[in-house]
């Protein structure tokens, strides 16, 4: 009698226990298959020995449903093994796929780390590679079969027509496949019963008419070719798949193997036809073919579908051949998924597609979704690319209206990117690259429209993309440096700071200003550490300058502040910690923020540069005047400094000045004075300029009349360059 596993030993008795309960259940499985397919297995054992049989095709399914890497590809010898294993009846397969869709999952779990609806997937493809490997096996022996017949038919057909046609009748009325013969002009001279019952059962349909009549349109290409061939004698022999039209209009499929009979002589005398009939067959191919290039949820083509008709496009034709392609994506979509949820998102895809199924209408036009809310239209022909323009049209006009779904209206949008072209100049990985930078353009602005492709929009994307992906590797890598830009006194023209500015030195592309570089970082949030990196360095810089300046205090370096550095919850932190480990006091250092940033800024965002202000730090206002606030809004800032932008102050570079600019000006300066703040000038590029801003009361200035940004050991080399001179 078998010992409990006690003490040290009772988890290897569990571990035991559970791979027992796992082969119970594979058993179980393997018996219920059993009793479902032994009353039609055409074999000699008993249900419990074919049970046995049929338990290593069990475990075969059960372990590629639980391997980590999915792999249905066993599961095709499994369907093979079935046809081995004699169960060939036309009644087999259902029963087969049947058990494996109810059984399989429930018995045979694949366990937590692969989820239900992953298993389910992973059920049914293997379902399908069960089918693919018994249709393949059935057919491997099905034309074994045929051409044991097919041989032994010819044999006996030349020898009954030389020597006795009674025993050439014997086996051509016998044969289990349909036979036909007819003469070398093509006229069917007979048939034998089984080729009968294929066409329906009226031998007038077949016997009689010449073979060059029954013509299908999804004949093979060169099939006829073939067929010249064997009557003028060329060869002896072809082979094909062939559609046939029956006598009520419906489609018999047939393998068909046609030999050519000679006489005595070697001339060419008669054809032989032997047909099976795999109808069947090929509706499960179709079937299973349609399932894997069409989308579960809407029903239009799939991706593979779709590249499969994009790369045909796309290969070498004729010289007039084009193609067109139309990318759509939905606009807000992930709105309506994270808010309605995903079955009202599903049932919006399904009536987009719906509408977009209706726009495309020629021979040579294909609408497909690719996934989630992204859809494709491809055209193709000599007119392609004035077609692709129509299409999204088409496209836009049938999302126009709102789609009801669940009783609410919702309104849809989409961006479109187009791309055209001729046939065999791109790829089609190229071809859809394209076409989505296309689409995210069309999306930048603004949507619901469409944008057409062109090079260098393309190739700006690629450099915005490279430029993305390395930001993160030349922070690590210190690629990015500083340059400092005087800021200078207007009243007696001594330096009073200066501005850091961040420079990436590219490994590629070389030194990138900001402007390259900066607005990646902000989408990608790299402008945090970026941003803690420049304030860093600048602070620094600034206390290796030196202290008090003439008694009108220490030298102050600017930094900019990105409207996500802003948001940071630990900005004031991060700033005393850097104030601290760098010996700069808070007075040395002015934060330079745009107005853009602060424009409907909540409480919160101005509660930390409040702090900020309250520790010592100035606070500037960046590009004043690009944006729309209101005047009075600066009452709520903790700002000490404007900084107007160089728009209003390009009238002032020569004399006599634009009147316009100066009266902004002065005004600008006049309300900034009264709400004590002093006023910086970016831009100053000539000395009428910096004069006519003195006399205006403008405090400080920076700009190429008195340096270019440069190291910081140039900070006191003004260069005075005046560009009117």
């Amino acid at each position: 009698m078998e010992r409990r596993p006690t003490g040290q030993n009772r988890t290897t008795g569990l571990l035991l226990g559970d791979r027992t309960g796992h082969d119970d259940r594979l058993r179980r499985f393997a018996a219920i298959w059993s009793r479902a397919l032994h009353p039609t297995a055409e074999t000699s054992l008993t249900r419990t020995e074919f049970e046995n049989q049929l338990l290593p095709l069990a475990a075969t399914l059960r372990d590629a449903l639980h391997a980590r890497v999915f792999d249905p590809g066993p599961a095709t010898e499994v369907g093979t093994a079935l046809v081995r294993a004699q169960c060939t009846d036309p009644e087999v397969l259902p029963l087969v796929l049947g058990v494996i869709d109810a059984y399989l999952v429930l018995y045979c779990p694949p366990g937590p780390a692969v989820s239900p609806e992953e298993s389910r997937a992973r059920c049914a493809r293997l379902q399908h590679a069960v089918a693919a490997g018994f249709a393949r096996a059935l057919h491997e022996r099905t034309v074994a079969d045929q051409q044991a017949a097919a041989r032994l038919a010819r044999a006996e057909a030349e020898q009954a027509l030389r020597s006795s046609e009674a025993r050439f009748r014997a086996v051509f009325e016998g044969a289990a496949v349909g036979v036909g013969i007819a003469d070398v002009d093509g006229r069917i001279m007979d048939v034998n019963d089984a080729l009968i019952r294929m066409f329906g059962g009226l031998d007038r349909g077949v016997a009689g008419r010449n073979v060059g009549e029954l013509v299908h349109p999804d004949d093979e290409p060169g099939v006829w070719g073939l067929y010249r061939e064997l009557v003028r004698g060329d060869r002896d022999y072809y082979r094909i798949e062939k559609p046939y039209y029956r006598g009520d209009g419906s489609v018999l499929w047939t393998d068909m193997s046609v030999a050519l009979l000679r006489d005595a002589a070697g001339r060419p005398q008669y054809q032989l036809a032997l047909m099976e009939d795999i109808t069947e067959r090929r509706m499960l191919h179709e079937r299973l073919r349609y399932e894997a290039t069409h989308d579960a949820l809407t029903g239009l083509p799939n991706r593979t579908l779709f590249f499969e008709r994009l790369d045909r496009a796309l290969e070498t034709g004729a010289e007039d051949a084009r193609f067109g392609l139309c990318y759509l994506d939905l606009d807000g979509f992930k709105a309506v998924n994270d808010s309605l949820g995903h079955a009202v998102g599903d049932r919006l895809l399904v009536a987009v597609a719906e509408r977009l199924r209706s726009c495309v209408c020629g021979p040579g036009e294909l609408v497909a979704r690719l996934g989630g809310d992204e859809f494709v239209a491809l055209t193709t022909g000599p007119a392609a690319d004035t077609d692709a323009t129509a299409v999204a049209r088409r496209m836009l006009a049938a999302l126009s209206g709102p789609v009801v779904v669940d009783g609410r209206e919702l309104v849809v949008r989409a961006s479109i990117g187009i791309v055209t072209g001729a046939a065999g100049e791109s790829g089609a990985a190229e071809v859809l690259r394209s076409a989505d930078i296309t689409m995210y353009r069309a999306k930048a602005a603004g949507g619901n429209r469409y944008e057409t492709a062109d090079a260098d929009s393309d190739a700006r994307a690629i450099v915005r993309h490279s430029l993305t992906t390395r930001l993160p590797v030349a922070l690590d890598n210190g690629e990015f440096f500083i340059e400092y830009q005087p800021l200078v006194r207007l009243d007696d023209g001594t330096v009073r700071g200066a501005e850091a500015l961040v420079r990436w030195l590219h490994p590629v592309h070389g030194v990138l200003g900001p402007d390259q570089f900066i607005p990646l970082a902000e989408s990608t949030g790299l402008i945090v550490p970026l941003g803690r990196w420049v304030l860093e360095q600048a602070a620094r810089q600034a206390r290796a300058w030196g202290g008090e300046q003439d008694g009108r205090g220490p030298l102050r370096v600017n930094v900019n502040l990105s409207p996500s550095q802003l948001r940071c919850p630990t900005l004031v932190a991060d700033t005393v910690a850097v104030l601290d480990d760098a010996g700069l006091d808070a007075s040395a250092l002015c934060l330079e923020v745009t107005e853009n940033a602060l424009i409907g800024a909540d409480e919160e965002e101005l509660h930390t540069l409040r702090r900020l202000a309250d520790l010592g730090v100035d606070i500037a206002l960046d590009d004043f005047g690009t944006g729309y606030s209101n005047l009075s809004y600066l009452r709520r800032l903790p700002v000490s400094t404007l900084k107007l932008d160089r728009s209003f102050t390009r009238g002032m570079q020569q004399a006599p000045a634009d009147p316009v600019d100066v009266k902004i000006v002065e005004g600008i300066v006049s309300l900034a004075h009264t709400l004590d703040l002093s006023v910086t000038v970016e831009g100053v590029e000539t000395g009428i300029q910096a004069e006519h801003l003195r006399s205006l009361g403008c405090e400080t200035a920076q700009g190429w009349y008195y340096a270019r940004p440069g190291p910081p050991e140039r900070l006191h080399t003004l260069s005075l360059a005046d560009a009117a001179s």
